[in-house]
């Protein structure tokens, strides 16, 4: 995390549960003073994906009765009951009370998010969006997700929809996404879908990284791949603009923020009519955003509640 960011205020301990990686951090006068990190068991039921979470809060310095804020992958509704949206990302989580169950395992006060929104008021609040009013968050990792803050507000829904962005149709593709939808965003820009067109492509990787090296590498058939990403996010952050009249759109997530992939999306985002054209940067906060997202979210949920 870049530490000349001003996040004074932020402290307590935080979860970032993605597709990809489980993250916890312990966060003093606005540092991250440890932090750890895993690989998500992406297959794994909830009462493992809770003890994945007590192990590495144990691992920052946790103790009872410090509370957590959790960021996750997936919907969480008002509830706090956590659903995946792609079910082929987190394949057991469905209806799932987690704020309940942490507690219950914990015995803190738990408060839990979506990890894109979490991320989205971080960077609107200390990062990359700083300043700007009408902004968005969108990270592209394992799937494409996002988060949207207008005026200092985090968009949210009772149901943990909003934000999915996703999850909104493409142009670029043909394919059924783990939503359940046809042709998204997801389905043909996120890291799966891109590892799932080079092996249907003939090219035998183990993930979305084995695409980008190859492409770094100069290999057409995996340029043209991540070229088609990178162009379905700059055409989402165009339709996003239309709807939400944004000024500034952040990219996060393993891919979001991989070497060339921002400048690719501005290329691609170059070709729209000026008006559709948001400034398109990198999260400040870099893989930490939903850490300190989750801790200010929380906070400010707990500000709103009493006004």
């Amino acid at each position: 995390m870049n530490q000349q960011l001003n996040i004074e205020g932020v402290k307590g301990f935080a979860v970032d549960l993605g597709g990809t990686k489980l993250a916890a951090a312990r966060i003093e006068n606005g540092k991250i003073t440890e932090r750890v990190q895993c690989a998500t068991a992406s297959n794994a039921p909830a009462d493992e994906q809770v003890d994945a979470i007590e192990r590495l809060l144990t691992e920052v310095g946790w103790q009872n009765p410090d509370a957590v804020s959790v960021a996750v992958a997936g919907r969480v509704t008002a509830q706090g009951v956590w659903s995946a949206v792609n079910v082929g990302t987190l394949t057991s989580i469905q209806d799932t009370p987690i704020q309940e169950l942490l507690k219950a395992r914990l015995g803190c006060p738990v408060f839990v998010c979506n990890d894109a929104i979490a991320a989205a008021f971080a960077e609107a609040r200390f990062g990359s969006g700083t300043g700007t009013s009408h902004f968005a968050y969108i990270t592209v990792s394992t799937g494409v997700g996002g988060g949207i803050v207008i005026d200092g507000m985090p968009i949210s829904s009772p149901n943990g929809l909003a934000g999915h962005v996703g999850f909104a149709s493409s142009r670029l593709s043909s394919a059924i996404c783990g939503s359940g939808r046809t042709a998204t965003v997801e389905s043909i820009a996120g890291g799966r879908a891109i590892s799932r067109i080079a092996n249907q492509n003939g090219h035998r990787v183990r993930s979305a990284r084995d695409v980008f090296e190859a492409a770094a590498d100069g290999a057409n058939w995996a340029l043209e791949i991540t070229k088609t990403s990178a162009k379905a996010i700059a055409i989402l952050c165009a339709d996003l603009t239309t709807i939400l009249g944004l000024q500034k759109v952040t990219l996060g997530g393993s891919i979001g923020l991989s070497p060339g992939y921002l400048s690719s999306v501005q290329e691609h985002l170059s070709f729209e009519p000026e008006l559709f054209r948001p400034d398109i940067v990198a999260a400040n906060l870099m893989h930490d955003s939903a850490l300190v997202g989750a801790i200010a979210l929380s906070e400010f949920s707990k500000q709103s509640a009493r006004h």
